[in-house]
């Protein structure tokens, strides 16, 4: 199964646990969202990628510009590990490292949760890429995916149990548009997915698709 099509089944699965007036205000912050232009904003194919040197999961240093000296790079920018969605997209990865690997690319994950959240997400996942935290989310905002959460929708991430400054290490509600980047090894962006709806995620077979292009 693709992750699309586990993501679409998610989601589905979500309506029957989600009442619908709440299912109505996180849909109309994803509209508001929409509506600010930050897609059209975001880096985007053509691009340079930003560089940056953020922790990992461990507390290595994890740099862009370093692993792009040994070939292209998958890069993908999540939520949290309290985001079901976030996790299907990770644990789908993981299950296609192996071929991103056999492409001569590697696969970078960055999330503005602190390394302690996210060394609980690598261990839970037995994940074997690198996760990276942005604590500030100053790389997020570097790729234009950063927005502020409306008022009405940290209601409902608080009424959920959902504490984005204590996971993010940071006073503030906010978070990136989930996002995916395939960038070739002179940096520039070969392909991107830049969706303010958080169910909709860079499937791993158009990523793969991308890097064997690169290889021509």
């Amino acid at each position: 199964m693709t992750l699309t099509q586990e993501l679409a089944d998610a989601l589905a699965a979500s309506k029957d646990r989600i009442p619908e007036d709440v299912r109505a205000i996180m849909a109309d912050a994803t509209d508001r969202i929409a509506g600010t232009g930050l897609v059209g904003g975001a880096v985007k194919t053509g691009d340079r990628a930003p560089d940056f040197t953020l922790p990992g999961a461990a507390g290595q240093p994890v740099s862009l510009s370093a692993r792009l000296a040994a070939g292209p790079v998958v890069l993908l920018f999540y939520r949290g590990a309290w985001c079901p969605y976030c996790n299907i997209e990770l644990r789908a990865y993981q299950h296609a490292l192996g071929r991103i690997a056999d492409l001569g690319a590697s696969l970078i994950a960055v999330t503005p949760e602190t390394p302690d959240n996210s060394l609980s997400t690598v261990a839970k996942h037995n994940l074997a890429f690198d996760v990276v935290s942005d604590v500030g989310q100053d790389t997020i905002a570097d790729y234009g995916l950063l927005f502020d959460l409306p008022d009405p929708l940290v209601t409902v991430y608080r009424d959920f149990g959902i504490d984005l400054p204590k996971s993010n290490g940071e006073n503030a509600w906010r978070l990136p548009v989930a996002a995916g980047y395939v960038i070739a090894a002179d940096g520039t962006v070969r392909l991107h997915h830049v969706d303010v709806d958080y169910t909709k995620r860079l499937d791993p077979e158009d990523a793969i698709r991308a890097l064997e292009a690169l290889r021509g």
